[in-house]
């Protein structure tokens, strides 16, 4: 019996696998597909962002230099450069020259100043090594196809298999069989669109304007690959899987859309998608947990899937590793997460309404651009898309607390992301003498202790950090251990 099973060895899966593995438990990953690349997830489909929030992730695991390796990125930014890329919004590219990162609260240089290009088949393979080099076990081929559970246990069953766990954990997707099988509860609004990402030999090619167009019936985007096209046919999503796109079919699309007579010659890759915004009423039923796609779909506008998804992952994997050492953090992971997917479930939806074909729409177009061409519009869009914004509400006035932390460094070189490699929480203990020293010795199996001046603390004395990044308390320039030790118990247990 495992400890764990997840089913989907997605970058969600394998990073929770990941988390888990850091804590020592056992863990099962069931993957439907058998094998681990797909045309899907190379070069150019496959092509993903991720946001600043994202790339700290893989950052404060020791992973970042690998991921950079495997995504062929060779042009690092300076730490202290201003952002190179700053995102967009619906198609409306963010001026990186007018985001002011000063005005951002409490963000301090690191190397995760801005977000990076990789692919699926990058993240996945980075992700699938650090896995297996921790003990997890990934079965390829081995869909789920039943689910359950009791007070204890939960026996999943996939092809001729059943399996057992204390756990189980959906990150197989928008069309999640977990969520499907476990009973929980998908709502939210139904498509607007149609989208098609496509390979394709295109003549004529050169009558589409590259990047973003948005015409009176639809969008087309040109990207800077060979071939590559996105478009979005405001049709209600009524094409999205009910047939195979032909290529006579993708050529009315493309002309009708686009306003061009581009010819499509010959289809070497297409896929469809949607807007559909859905989400699940609770992460969390009995001993069957959603992450993903799996907890909540939305269109691909900005790129924020893949993004809410690490966060889902890092949220909950150290909570459920103290959930099976008999301290359960795990009704936060829905309270916390939550919000959040709601969140960019209406940025995307917002976004479709800045597309949607008619008369209202350019207008709208033209207010939100004028906006983004501000110094105001473009940093609060930059802070949203880099994930880095999002605070929890964990019953703490401090403006720090519930906070992703900033890249705390310590006079002497000592860097938190560093500290946060082995997956435990952190006391940061700026203080002279060392005030907590004492106290978090309690806590030294599962709280790294580490003190001195720091670079610059923001006026506080001393900061407790969750495994995830997130800041839990936070202490004054004379921290006091009754505080501190409270804080430790609720989230390290006693």
């Amino acid at each position: 019996m495992h400890d764990v099973i997840i089913a989907g060895a997605g970058p969600v899966g394998l990073l929770l696998a990941c988390e888990l593995g850091l804590a020592g438990r056992s863990v099962l990953v069931l993957e439907r597909e058998p094998e681990p690349g797909s045309e899907w997830k190379a070069y150019p489909l496959g092509m993903r962002g991720l946001s600043a929030g994202s790339v700290e992730v893989f950052d404060r695991r020791g992973l970042l230099e690998t991921l950079r390796a495997a995504s062929g990125v060779t042009d690092v930014p300076d730490e202290d450069a201003p952002p190179r890329l700053a995102g967009h919004f619906a198609g409306m590219v963010i001026d990186p020259a007018k985001v002011d990162v000063a005005a951002l609260p409490f963000r301090l240089p690191g190397p995760a100043g801005e977000g990076m290009m990789t692919s699926l088949e990058a993240v996945e393979a980075v992700l699938s090594a650090r896995a297996v080099d921790l003990g997890v076990e990934i079965r390829r081929g081995a869909a789920v196809s039943g689910v359950e559970q009791d007070a204890e246990h939960v026996v999943v069953r996939a092809g001729e298999d059943e399996h057992r766990a204390r756990w189980l954990v959906g990150c197989d997707g928008g069309r999640s069989a977990v969520r499907r099988l476990a009973g929980f509860d998908f709502v939210g609004t139904e498509p607007a669109f149609t989208g098609y990402s496509l390979v394709a030999t295109l003549t004529d090619a050169e009558k589409l304007r590259p990047g973003f167009t948005p015409t009176p019936a639809g969008l087309y985007v040109r990207t800077p690959f060979e071939g590559h096209l996105g478009l979005m046919d405001f049709d209600g999503g009524a094409f999205d899987r009910s047939r195979p796109p032909t290529r006579d079919h993708l050529q009315e699309v493309l002309r009708r859309v686009s306003g061009t007579d581009a010819t499509v010659e010959e289809v070497h890759l297409v896929t469809t998608f949607t807007d559909r915004a859905m989400q699940a009423t609770t992460y969390r039923r009995g001993r069957v947990l959603l992450a993903g796609d799996a907890a909540h779909v939305h269109s691909p506008l900005g790129g924020q899937g893949l993004n809410l998804g690490v966060g889902d992952a890092v949220n909950l994997g150290w909570k459920l590793a103290a959930a099976l050492r008999g301290h359960d953090l795990l009704d936060t992971y829905t309270r916390e997460r939550h919000p959040v997917g709601a969140r960019v479930l209406d940025w995307s939806r917002a976004q479709v309404a800045t597309l949607r074909p008619g008369s209202h729409s350019p207008a709208l177009r033209a207010l939100v651009r004028d906006l983004l061409d501000t110094r105001d519009g473009a940093t609060y869009v930059f802070d949203r898309m880099s994930g880095k914004s999002i605070r929890h509400d964990l019953g703490d006035a401090d403006p720090l607390a519930g906070r992703n932390a900033p890249e705390f460094r310590l006079v002497d070189g000592t860097r938190l992301g560093d500290l946060l490699h082995d997956g435990r929480g952190v006391v940061l203990d700026f203080t002279a003498d060392r005030l907590l020293h004492d106290v978090a010795r309690g806590w030294a199996d599962r709280v790294r202790y580490a003190a001195g001046q720091a670079r610059e603390d923001f006026g506080r004395g001393a900061v407790l950090v969750r495994p995830d990044g997130v800041i839990a308390w936070v202490g004054d320039r004379e921290p006091d251990g009754e505080s501190f030790a409270r804080a430790a118990r609720r989230w390290f247990g006693a």
